[in-house]
């Protein structure tokens, strides 16, 4: 497959792509940037917003254009057009260690599940929150050390949730009231970290894998269909966008590297053959 970056950008921690209406969204966590892409045309990323937190993943509002439900610094937080947060909850102030939020999406329903992570890797100091369009924000999961994801099928009935720490990817029900059901291990990684992730529209689960330079492709039933190669280390996010040919654009990072290659912190873009829904919005789908 041809891969190529897709902006002379370099990011420090690029995650949380995301197609909204024409644009590619992504962050840079630890420098609390939400940034814009042109899905169509390479180019460099227009800073739409800078937070004085870490910025860990972006949804849209519906019915509110420029507006955006985030996970951000300790919890989640509605970002106006001007940029400015207004917090629903910080549940992680006063963890008893240092915490911050980490990627997340919203569901086919308008909830948005974001994971948590504690910034020295505490093991099982991490958790899944979901907020609800009412503004509330319920812990549903805790236990993992950096979840990552979710993503979720097209009917919002199953929720693929990784834990990095543990090279795992796990699965579950989503009941009708928002809860998980049981936990099965969907995949478990021989090497590197699962990270990112999205459903496509055959139902096959995008992985980017931290440390070990490429994407996986899984079929439904957990059976590694497609790998793909990329000249970066540390892949964080992935995002098809299917207009007007179907692209996988993956986003990288050159934290922690002590020697960043050409690639590192890049932006990638690769043709595929399938395409995937854009980015549900907060508060439900019209």
């Amino acid at each position: 497959m041809l891969c190529r970056p897709w902006s002379t950008d370099r990011f420090e921690l690029g995650e949380g792509l995301r197609r909204q209406g024409r644009d590619l969204l992504m962050v840079d966590i630890l420098t609390g940037r939400l940034l814009r892409l042109d899905p169509l045309v390479p180019g460099p990323a227009e800073v739409l917003a800078t937070l004085d937190v870490p910025l860990g993943a972006v949804a849209p509002v519906l019915d509110r254009p420029g507006a955006h439900v985030a996970a951000a610094g300790t919890g989640v937080a509605l970002l106006t057009e001007d940029g400015g947060p207004r917090w629903l909850a910080r549940p992680e102030d006063g963890a008893a260690t240092p915490m911050r939020m980490n990627d997340g999406c919203c569901d086919p329903r308008g909830r948005f599940w974001a994971g948590s992570m504690a910034y020295d890797g505490t093991p099982g100091a991490g958790s899944l929150y979901r907020a609800d369009p009412d503004g509330r924000v319920t812990r549903v999961l805790e236990g993992y050390t950096v979840p990552n994801g979710p993503a979720f099928t097209a009917n919002g009935a199953r929720m693929y949730l990784a834990d990095s720490a543990e090279g795992r990817i796990d699965s579950y029900e989503v009941l009708p009231d928002g809860s998980p059901g049981a936990r099965t291990v969907f995949a478990r990684l021989g090497e590197g970290s699962p990270d990112g992730m999205q459903v496509d529209a055959r139902g096959h689960l995008w992985v980017a894998v931290w440390g070990a330079g490429r994407v996986h492709r899984y079929d439904p039933d957990g059976a590694l269909e497609r790998v793909v190669d990329l000249p970066a280390v540390q892949p964080t996010s992935v995002c098809v966008v299917d207009a007007p040919d179907p692209r996988l654009f993956v986003a990288s990072a050159s934290l922690g590297l002590d020697r960043a290659g050409p690639g590192d912190g890049a932006l990638f873009s690769v043709p595929v053959d399938v395409s995937a829904p854009a980015a549900h919005p907060f508060g439900g789908n019209p």
